[in-house]
């Protein structure tokens, strides 16, 4: 492992422990490098910023030992991990109570820490800090697809300009129907999320299991509307190329079958029903099938319409 520590300290500082944002990086130099440089344009200074590169791109480490920060720590993996495990050794690094798992073509608006920071502060014993977010595309731009109306429209919570404490068999099963969380823009309390980790037999749904699991074992849900993350959907991403091929549902299926399993022996029926139904699933994969048709892709046209039209429910 290559580890990159910067020498010079940031100006300035602010009270209380600082907000751990571990990146996970593979892929675009580019994109990793402006969401590096949202996290240095936070207006709160008190974050730390632990990049885990899982490639080899020439002249990234010396790109971050250039930026004099102590606050950024770069690590280079020896050997390529993969995206779950690399997932679970950026756990196995925070330091911090709390912590996001930023993705490395997202970004950070300058309040981000700063807002997060006061969702903890306000209720400190919740688990999960969902801030409100702007999809963008691969160009920056603001974008709008049917599955993120669909989700703010139908599973979403209303919070008329307010924070909101979520928990419980309601939330569990409001998530199992549509998961309207965005991973990469969420806070994490650290001990929670140590205790359990990600999955690593799954490497889409990984943070649904999670979640799904740490409202199980009691976990809350703060959710701050202040718009503060910028979440981007392009057709490079790894769910994006998995839904493509119709891969990633299957993987989905299976999740649901299991955790439906896991509900019911909880007592929780109606989070186990949602489970089982997974409708938001099998409209995404029937929103896919326009492209798998341009692309002539038979195979995969069978293996879509076969998740969104299933009635199977075991």
């Amino acid at each position: 492992m290559t580890a990159v520590q910067n020498p010079r300290g940031a100006d300035g500082t602010t009270a209380g422990e600082p907000l751990d944002i571990m990146l996970p990086h593979y892929g675009d130099t580019g994109l990793m490098q402006a969401a590096v440089r949202s996290v240095l344009e936070q207006s709160d200074p008190n974050w730390r910023l632990t990049v885990v590169d899982d490639g080899k791109e020439p002249g990234v480490p010396e790109w971050f030992a250039s930026l004099g920060d102590s606050r950024v720590r770069y690590l280079r993996n020896e050997q390529n991990l993969g995206i779950t495990r690399n997932f679970r050794k950026c756990v196995d690094l925070v330091e911090s109570r709390h912590f996001s798992m930023l993705g490395s073509d997202d970004l950070l608006l300058p309040d981000y820490v700063a807002t997060m920071r006061a969702a903890v502060a306000a209720f400190p014993h919740a688990t999960i800090y969902q801030p409100g977010v702007e999809v963008i595309d691969e160009h920056g731009k603001p974008s709008t697809t049917l599955g993120d109306e669909v989700k703010k429209r139908l599973y979403a919570p209303k919070t008329t300009g307010r924070r909101l404490v979520l928990s419980g068999e309601s939330l569990a099963a409001n998530l199992l129907g549509g998961n309207w969380l965005y991973f990469p823009s969420i806070v994490w309390r650290a001990d929670a999320v140590k205790e359990i980790s990600f999955r690593e037999d799954l490497s889409v749904i990984q943070d649904l299991a999670l979640i799904i699991e740490l409202i199980r074992r009691g976990g809350k849900l703060v959710v701050d509307p202040t718009t503060v993350f910028r979440y981007r959907r392009h057709s490079g991403s790894l769910s994006s190329a998995e839904a493509v091929s119709g891969a990633r549902f299957g993987e989905a299926v299976r999740f649901f079958h299991e955790v439906a399993d896991d509900l019911d022996a909880h007592g929780w029926p109606k989070a186990a029903r949602a489970a089982r139904r997974h409708l938001s699933m099998r409209l995404h994969a029937l929103t896919m099938v326009p492209g798998a048709v341009r692309h002539g892709q038979s195979k995969t046209i069978r293996t879509l319409l076969g998740y969104a039209l299933s009635t199977s429910q075991r």
